[in-house]
């Protein structure tokens, strides 16, 4: 019987090798720090969710060859003895630890019939052909190598679980470049397993919060061998995606902040005025880093300050309630003239994790005119615009920290 997850038998280090296999997400470089953070790291995952790295620097990423490579790349991990599969499914427990932040998922493998169905669901709009790139990533490989972070609501009794399971020795424990800590146990006791199968299967839904083409890439490469495979069962590994599922109330989600080019022909006295119609504007000496939905920080000729939306003028909708839009409909689009910020070149983004001080950067040197900062967007929030079957504005969410490839894969037999 289909169940919402199930266990898996991941594809994975050595102990031994895990510190050296472990690699950012693919979709966090591009090709050239991809090259730079695998120099001289022969064991690098990177060698396989980036197999460019490895073939002249004018290779389209996308051609077939590098597809290749990569498929190359992971046998040869194999075939050395690096990387070693579970003799039986198990789920895993990941710990992430940014700083003084701490969360524990479990490493699982989602239903495609649930994420088809919305039982597993949606919050962004997905581009074709970042699509169309993971598609032939997981058909060359036969695996699924970048796992899609979701979340759920807190349960107790997962939570019970993970803390026995996590007050053990772990598998793997180690710190990444970028500081943050990846600490992996393996759950093969089959009492737990049933336990946590049947837990998550009394959910109404789970949710993706990071990971959307992989996602969608999983659910077109199942279909596509679903197709050809008149005996499918709808348990074949194929028809089940890679996931590590958080709690909600320990899913990190930091602000995404936004720079504009212009002021859309106006002077700065003139716009402020007409901001100060819909917000009350604050001059501030020290930045503004927004502590509650409805303020945000603007950086604009040097100086900070702090805009303050009306709450009356926040309607009730999961979607146009969300800072990011009231943001671009009260002031972005009307003022500033940049209707839509999937295609307008004139605004960029800025993930939280690079602090304010990006977005100065970006304005005194002149690339920018005006930078504003956000409150993060809550996971309630989220959660109530994929319940609402909605869609979320662009780069409404930044996740951190992030999780590694490599560490666990999933194999389609």
């Amino acid at each position: 019987m289909t169940t919402l997850i199930k266990p898996l038998r991941g594809l994975r280090p050595r102990p031994e090798h895990a510190a050296d296999v472990a690699a950012p997400p693919y979709d966090v470089l591009n090709t050239d720090e991809a090259r730079q953070r695998a120099e001289g790291r022969p064991l690098s995952f990177l060698h396989i969710s980036r197999p460019e790295i490895d073939l002249p620097t004018d290779t389209d990423p996308h051609a077939p060859e590098v597809y290749a490579r990569g498929a190359e790349n992971l046998r040869r991990l194999i075939d050395d003895g690096v990387l070693i599969r579970d003799p039986e499914p198990v789920y895993y427990a990941y710990r992430l630890r940014m700083g003084d932040h701490v969360q524990t998922g479990l490493v699982c493998a989602g239903s495609i019939a649930a994420y088809d169905t919305n039982r597993i669901r949606k919050h962004e709009f997905t581009r074709p052909k970042k699509e169309d790139d993971r598609v032939r990533q997981i058909t060359a490989l036969a695996a699924q190598t970048g796992p899609v972070l979701i979340t759920y609501r807190a349960s107790d009794s997962v939570k019970t679980i993970l803390d026995a399971v996590t007050a053990g020795k772990p598998v793997y424990d180690l710190v990444a470049d970028d500081g943050v800590g990846h600490t992996i146990w393996v759950i093969d006791d089959t009492a737990q397993i049933e336990t946590l199968t049947k837990t998550f299967d009394a959910m109404d839904a789970l949710y993706i919060a990071d990971g959307h083409h992989r996602s969608a890439s999983a659910s077109r490469v199942a279909a596509a061998r679903r197709a050809v495979n008149p005996g499918d069962s709808g348990e074949e590994d194929y028809n089940y995606f890679l996931c590590v599922a958080f709690p909600h109330d320990e899913t990190k989600i930091l602000d995404y902040n936004r720079v504009i080019q212009d002021l859309n022909g106006q002077t700065t006295e003139t716009l402020l005025e007409k901001i100060g119609q819909t917000f009350t504007v604050t001059p501030s000496e020290a930045q503004v880093k927004p502590d509650r939905p409805t303020r945000f920080g603007m950086y604009l000729d040097g100086r900070w300050y702090r805009l303050d939306l009306n709450a009356a003028l926040v309607p009730d909708d999961p979607v146009a309630s969300l800072d990011i839009s009231l943001l671009q409909d009260k002031l972005i689009a009307p003022l500033l003239g940049v209707g839509d910020p999937r295609t307008d070149d004139r605004i960029d983004f800025v993930g939280g994790i690079r602090g304010l001080g990006e977005l100065e950067r970006r304005v005194d040197g002149g690339e920018m005119q005006i930078a504003f900062a956000l409150y993060p967007t809550r996971m309630e929030a989220l959660m109530a615009v994929a319940d609402a079957n909605e869609v979320m504005p662009p780069k409404s969410t930044w996740f951190e920290p992030k999780l590694a490839d490599g560490l666990v894969s999933h194999v389609l037999d």
